[in-house]
């Protein structure tokens, strides 16, 4: 997990975070938005990362070049380049 995913599930899950910092690059401090010390669950954080990896995995082509295909070949056509994206990376159950 990279440090924008990071940053983006802390603050998705502690709503009251108000500011992430990293003092000279070793010590992470997390505040609340009364400046008090926020202790973060790693385990949470990873399983919610894991549990969207399809999403990651999912490319699907620019809008620009989708519009494009539509324009070009059709809605099928289209239809069958997002359904292979789709099918290569399945939603889990």
């Amino acid at each position: 997990m990279n440090d924008i995913d990071r940053d983006q599930l802390i603050r998705k899950n502690y709503s009251s975070v108000r500011r992430i910092s990293d003092l000279n690059g070793d010590n992470e401090v997390i505040l609340d938005i009364n400046g008090n010390v926020v202790i973060v669950d790693e385990s949470l954080l990873q399983a919610e990362y894991e549990a969207k990896q399809y999403q990651r995995d999912r490319q699907y082509p620019p809008i620009g070049d989708q519009l494009d295909e539509i324009y070009h070949n059709g809605i099928d056509e289209w239809k069958k380049t997002i359904k292979k994206v789709k099918d290569a990376h399945p939603k889990p159950e």
